[in-house]
Parts: C-alpha cells; structure tokens; sequence
C-alpha cells in the first residue's frame, strides 16, 4: 500500500480551510443579530436592523452552503 501524502495534504488543507470558514461566517452572523448598544461622544450610529439581518442570512447561507458542497462531495459518486 501506497500512501500519497502531497493528496493526503491537500485534503487536510482543503478541510481545514472549509472548517476555519464555517466557523468564521457563523460567528460573523451571530455577531451581527446581537444588539448594539453604542452611546456616548465620538461613537458611530448604530447599523441599521435589516442591514444587520441581511448580512447574518448571507453568513449563515454561505456556511450552509460549504457544508453542502461538502456533503456533497462526499455522498456524489
């Protein structure tokens, strides 16, 4: 038995990014439903509502959407 360890690299690589850009988009799409509370001189204005839900939905849709490609490729045949 053989083992190609540059592919066995490779998939490790690949898997490892999908799994730190899950995690990424997750935790940017909860952060981005807590509420805000910013008072006080020289503090931004508060982002809008709808912007904030419009960016968890395209979080949450891009990780959902890692994880099926994943599943994807490993189900396909």
């Amino acid at each position: 038995m053989h083992i190609q360890w540059n592919l066995l690299g490779l998939v490790f690589l690949a898997s490892f990014a999908a799994a730190v850009a899950v995690i990424v988009l997750v935790t940017l799409g909860i952060a981005a439903l807590a509420p805000t509370t910013r008072t006080g001189p020289g503090r931004s204005a508060e982002i809008s509502r709808g912007l904030r839900y419009t960016v968890a939905a395209l979080c949450f849709a891009a990780s959902a959407l890692i994880i099926g490609y994943g599943i994807y490729v490993i189900v396909a045949k």
